[in-house]
């Protein structure tokens, strides 16, 4: 029954989809996993009952080699015992030839019961050898499945690893966008322009200061000493202009 029961697991695990399994799965990572896992279950589990079903056949064909060999053994007695017996009877020792030729019958009878017994034998070894046979092909083929299962587990992590070297490059290159105001870049140019407008207020706060009000007071004042010079000069022109005339 176990024996029966670990062929039919070989049998199932090795005509597995091992793709059809991962595609429908949820998370791949985690049934290549536990695929994984169950693999290398089985094949301990199934080495471990292949090398008990071996062990097995190894006593049978040792059983049935001792029965062969057995048999044998005893068909030469036979042999030696009627040959003696024939000696004997040839010397007129017919007593003894007969005790001969009675241990002749009884090697004869274990010569026939040493060879039913191999026979007997020679299906259930056979069956076993099948057995044995199938059981190796089946580890064989889940032994590749195995190696398949971590081929993929590790093309798998690759990827993933692959896949997550580009989000953290497509990252870096969206965090240095210069059009990205919230951006390093951003950021910087918009201090720049805040610098930019302290300094032109402080120009035009300097230029409202009482000390400029008072320049512009010392402007206005020479201009006006310059009208009023200007005023008399003209003055005293059309002074001069109207005593000649008078004159």
């Amino acid at each position: 029954m176990a024996k029966q029961s670990i062929f039919s697991r070989i049998s199932t695990l090795v005509k597995a989809n091992i793709n059809s399994l991962i595609d429908q799965a949820e998370d791949p990572q985690k049934m290549i996993d536990q695929l994984v896992r169950d693999y290398t279950n089985n094949v301990a589990d199934a080495e471990a009952a292949i090398a008990e079903t071996i062990g097995n056949l190894r006593l049978l064909e040792r059983d049935h080699e001792e029965d062969v060999q057995a048999a044998k053994d005893w068909g030469n007695k036979a042999l030696a015992a009627s040959r003696k017996a024939d000696e004997l009877r040839s010397a007129g020792s017919t007593a003894d030839a007969d005790k001969f030729d009675n241990l002749a019958k009884i090697a004869l009878q274990r010569q026939i019961s040493e060879e039913r017994e191999a026979k007997a034998a020679e299906p259930t070894i056979t069956s076993q050898t099948e057995v044995v046979d199938k059981l190796k092909s089946g580890l064989n083929g889940m032994k590749e499945k195995l190696g398949e299962l971590k081929a993929k587990r590790s093309e798998l992590l690759a990827r993933a690893k692959v896949a997550e070297a580009q989000t953290k490059v497509q990252d870096a290159v969206s965090s240095i966008n210069v059009l990205d105001p919230t951006s390093e870049l951003g950021r910087f140019e918009d201090k720049v322009r805040r610098q930019e407008a302290l300094a032109q207020g402080k120009v035009e706060l300097a230029a409202s200061s009482l000390d400029a009000q008072f320049e512009s007071l010392d402007d206005l004042g020479e201009l006006t000493e310059v009208e009023a010079r200007l005023a008399e000069l003209k003055a005293g022109g059309s002074s001069q202009a109207q005593s000649q005339i008078e004159s």
